[in-house]
């Protein structure tokens, strides 16, 4: 049985690395090319990389075909969300904990980075985390070595530190919320990754790449894309990026009834950024407030500014408060006042 599963294992990794490797990632670009050329440049290197581009570019695919192009690939690739966890469980789950070190702690517990000795560390959107938690890191970024939660011993570990953002790190520098050191510490290797819309040489392909998956799954072989299909795929602006691109083709597939997927299996989206546009649009919004008092303009930008302080946080109500300056009480006062 052991035997067994330490085939298993070896031939997941097989194919885990066969698949993360620039050779089969999809971009024919000029930007992807630079970006394939940069894995194979540094892959092998112990410096921290730090892979920025907007949400939805394949930031994480990238980290992978970094690890198993080097000669970490046999090690464990280990990725940390860190928007996806609040602060207070954030830092045991880097550092792990000892028994009692908290309410709930009833037994110690490794964290990430033990977990990934002699691997690679992805710490997906590195920009939202904590001041506090940006402390402990730089330790750990500098000398390779930490304590966990209520713990006293020292564990040194032997990582490749991947880290990915798609914040605009320079700014939060000079606003004071993301550490200088930290940020110095970190970009050593950056690496960026063009949006769809720089790179609109790869649509073609990687909608065929998700037309082919999606039509397996889905046991609709042989679908095709009609002339308004490929007119739609080609002038969208896919501002969620590969992973919008991905998500419209699944949508078409399941819909479509006939051969060929047509621009009527894609008008979700169209519609989507429509409604999406006098939000984001500051002449829209100018515009928009004209006709009204000044209470009236007061409470449409007061809305606004809660709204996108709220994705900004991923509905965090009080890492929201905290950019605004306010508290989470009236943070929530608001927020149940314009039914957000």
């Amino acid at each position: 049985e052991k035997e067994k599963l330490l085939d298993e294992n070896k031939r997941l990794r097989t194919e885990l690395k066969e698949r993360y490797t620039p050779e089969n990632m999809v971009g024919k670009s000029a930007g992807m090319q630079e970006v394939f050329k940069q894995i194979e440049l540094i892959a092998d290197s112990r410096a921290t990389v730090i892979i920025r581009g907007e949400s939805g570019t394949g930031k994480e695919q990238v980290a992978r075909a970094i690890h198993f192009k080097s000669s970490r690939a046999e090690k464990p690739f280990i990725k940390v969300a860190c928007a996806a966890l609040p602060e207070t469980l954030l830092e045991s789950e880097l550092f792990g904990h000892e028994k009692g070190a908290f309410t709930g702690a009833l037994g110690t517990k490794a964290g990430r980075f033990e977990l990934a000795n002699g691997g690679t560390l992805f710490l997906d959107e590195i920009g939202d985390i904590s001041p506090a938690t940006q402390v402990k890191l730089l330790r750990v970024v500098q000398e390779r070595e930490f304590e966990r939660v209520g713990g006293v011993n020292t564990i040194k570990v032997d990582i490749r530190l991947l880290v990915a953002t798609h914040r605009d790190l320079e700014r939060e520098v000079r606003q004071g919320r993301f550490r200088e050191d930290l940020y110095y510490r970190l970009n050593v290797l950056p690496l960026f990754i063009p949006p769809i819309r720089d790179r609109k040489d790869d649509v073609p392909l990687l909608a065929e790449y998700f037309l082919e998956k999606f039509s397996k799954e889905n046991g609709k072989k042989g679908l095709t894309f009609s002339e308004s299909a490929w007119e739609h795929l080609m002038n969208y602006p896919w501002p969620g990026n590969v992973r919008e691109l991905e998500n419209a083709i699944e949508r078409a597939v399941i819909l479509c009834r006939a051969k060929a997927i047509t621009g009527e299996h894609f008008k979700l989206d169209v519609q989507d950024r429509i409604h999406e546009m006098p939000e984001t649009s500051d002449y829209n919004l100018v515009t928009g407030l004209q006709d009204k008092n000044l209470a009236e303009a007061v409470e449409v930008l007061e809305k606004k500014m809660i709204q996108s302080s709220l994705e900004e946080a991923r509905g965090n109500k009080r890492r929201a408060a905290g950019k605004l300056g306010i508290t989470e009480r009236i943070m929530g006062y608001k927020v149940k006042k314009y039914g957000l």
